[in-house]
């Protein structure tokens, strides 16, 4: 019997649509869609007041900008931009920052470099390199004479620059092991250094360079001022008062919080900020206890600086891109948006992602969410207490791990609302990795001690009453860097580091993984998987297995049986990232090579490259449900790519703009 052409070509319609010919046009298709810059920034970090003018140095811009703010006005009168210096890397900020003999010198990272501008001219110079990529210049300060004092990471060490004539001095360790010199001060006779591993407060001599401890606190040192005979020192909750010889050291606890920054006035008197709140505080050297004489000018942020203009006015410069003034008479403040006042705003560097399949993208960062809406391609911004390092849907609502707080929030899904959930506490304020257990209803949050401490901790949040419990050193004398929650709920997988929070030397050498249980609340097993390798950067459990990317191993990858607890599969990436699952398949996404996206089988198998490096935190990959399209970076644009492991390696090409 003859068949109609037609019946004939619907019989084959559907092969033809799913067969060679139509997967090859699936990879034709535009392998990359861009919108634009992921997440814009205003953030500031280094800031200094010279003549009725502030200088603000941007925090993730590339190069960075220094602003010149015109305090009678309120409003940015010039920019200018710092160059990139001879040492590999670029420069993305400046914390440190000094005035010495009418100019304006500034100290970078991630490139540990020194330059001068003058505001007579506009000019610009790079004056030295104080180390290789990956450094910091913390901080900065000029002693009377003019000369200044730089102090370093990783090095943890206080460099001497003669602006006269260029010559450098280095005084060497500070204290063993140290990394951070977090604070500077210097008089006519001595610099003054605090440490943040070591939590020590040193003071050298400008003549012959000898070191001699003043004081240790309970926490790291993070800003130092000296007045008259007397130094200040902010060490987590408590103010050292000590003689500049080291005698008569007093010390006063602020309750509620931690010491962010400090300066004292002419009689004596210190002013300080709090963290976690911003608030506004005094202290005098009669005093037994700080005194609460300010509600917070700009809620949640961090205190880059504060100083006073007179006896009533203390100007502060807010983190997130913002300037206040406080009348010291009244407590009233009034609080000027940097960028609204002209700062030039750029992209960043994200901290984290989040689909939200048909609705939005979240990206997260410094103190800041950008929302690119799916229905509409409007996007809207809105700030954060903080930097999101990781984030997580419940229901209507987000969830958001900060930095550098340890505190929990919620944003409303329809109304953008952030409300608080909770601190973790317990030191544990670098979380890492945060997740759901629908079966237990309950938000885990793997942690990073902050400072020169080795023990990590599980935190489970109840989202509803805010309970939060903390299980610190749930891997003995390791910090969780990554967990996952297993599919079928109730256990969660954790992946250690053994260098904790840095700063103290690791008792281990091998990271772990371990199993949890969310029910019982108890350690079910704990292994380490590959000998040597002392970072999980992620893990992620799926078809009984655990995968598990390593940070500082050259990029190895593994997948372990978890029925026997046995390596099965291992191999080697370009770098590190996060693990993710798609269609019953696990997909990654890597720093360096380019930046690079993989999915893991029996191999590791490249599926894009050319992705950047430009991630704050982990390259990470959100799929949109049943496509192979996924929502990302390249370079600092936020990028919907197809990553269909049928097609080629796709190579992603830099933006034009």
């Amino acid at each position: 019997m003859l068949r109609s052409p037609l019946i004939v070509l619907a019989a084959l319609l559907p092969a033809l649509l799913t067969g060679p010919a139509a997967q090859a046009a699936a990879c034709e298709e535009p392998a990359v869609e861009r919108f634009g810059p992921a997440s814009v920034t205003g953030a500031i970090v280094g800031a200094a007041v010279h003549e009725g003018h502030a200088y603000v140095v941007t925090r993730g811009l590339k190069p960075p900008v220094l602003a010149d703010v015109d305090l009678a006005t309120r409003k940015v009168v010039r920019t200018v931009t710092l160059p990139d210096g001879p040492a590999a890397g670029e420069p993305e900020g400046a914390w440190a920052t000094a005035v010495s003999g009418g100019k304006i010198y500034v100290g970078t990272y991630p490139v540990p470099d020194l330059y001068r501008f003058d505001p007579a001219t506009g000019a610009v110079e790079h004056l030295r390199s104080f180390g290789r990529n990956g450094g910091f210049v913390w901080s900065l300060a000029a002693a009377p004479d003019g000369t200044l004092y730089a102090g370093t990471y990783p090095d943890g060490r206080v460099r001497e620059y003669v602006p006269a004539t260029g010559a450098v001095r280095d005084f060497g360790v500070l204290a063993q092991g140290e990394r951070y010199v977090r604070a500077v001060a210097a008089d006519a006779a001595h610099v003054y250094a605090g440490l943040l591993d070591k939590a020590k407060l040193v003071r050298i001599d400008r003549a012959d360079g000898t070191v001699r401890e003043l004081a240790s606190g309970p926490a790291g040192i993070g800003a130092v001022a000296v007045h008259g005979d007397r130094v200040l020192a902010a060490s987590g909750n408590v103010l050292i008062d000590v003689r500049t010889d080291g005698t008569d050291q007093r010390r006063v606890t602020l309750d509620g919080g931690t010491i962010d920054m400090l300066t004292t006035a002419g009689d004596g008197t210190v002013y300080a900020t709090s963290r976690p709140d911003g608030a506004v505080h005094r202290y005098r050297a009669a005093d037994a206890a700080f005194t609460k004489i300010a509600e917070p000018p700009s809620r949640g942020d961090e205190t880059r600086r504060l100083h006073l203009l007179d006896e009533n006015t203390l100007l502060g410069f807010a983190g997130s891109g913002g300037m206040w003034w406080l009348d010291l008479r009244t407590g009233r403040s009034e609080f000027a948006d940097l960028i609204e006042a002209g700062l030039p705003s750029g992209p960043e560097r994200p901290q984290s992602m989040l689909l939200v399949p048909g609705r939005a993208v979240y990206v997260g960062g410094h103190f800041s969410m950008e929302v690119r809406d799916l229905r509409t391609g409007q996007k809207r911004r809105f700030r954060m207490p903080g930097e999101p390092k990781d984030l997580v849907r419940r229901g209507n609502k987000i969830y958001a791990a900060i930095y550098p707080s340890g505190q929990i929030v919620s944003v409303d899904l329809r109304t953008d609302e952030v409300r608080a959930v909770g601190y973790l506490g317990h030191g544990q304020q670098r979380p890492w990795d945060i997740e759901y257990d629908p079966v237990t209803d309950k938000l885990v949050v793997a942690t990073a001690p902050l400072g020169a401490r080795l023990n990590g901790a599980l935190s489970v949040v109840d989202p509803d009453t805010g309970r939060i419990d903390v299980y610190e050193g749930v891997i003995p004398d390791q910090s969780l860097m990554s967990l996952s929650v297993d599919p079928r709920g109730r256990v969660v997988y954790l992946g250690g580091d053994v260098l904790g929070g840095g700063g103290t030397p690791p008792v281990r050498t091998t990271a772990s993984v371990a199993a949890f249980d969310l029910v019982a609340r108890k350690v079910l097993w704990q292994v380490d998987p590959v000998p040597g390798h002392r970072t999980f950067q992620d893990v992620k459990a799926h078809g009984g297995l655990l995968y598990g990317v390593y940070k500082r191993n050259s990029g190895t990858w593994i997948a372990m049986d978890l029925a026997t607890r046995q390596v099965v599969r291992q191999g080697t990436l370009s770098g590190y990232g996060e693990l993710t699952t798609h269609r019953g398949r696990v997909f990654t996404s890597t720093f360096f090579g380019g930046g690079n996206a993989y999915e893991l089988g029996a191999e590791a198998k490249l599926l894009a490259t050319g992705l950047g490096d430009e991630w704050y935190t982990n390259p990470q990959l959100h799929f949109e449900p049943g496509s192979w399209r996924a929502w990302a970076l390249a370079g600092r644009d936020l990028a919907r790519i197809r990553l269909d492991p049928r097609c080629p390696p796709l190579t992603v090409t830099p933006s034009a703009g």
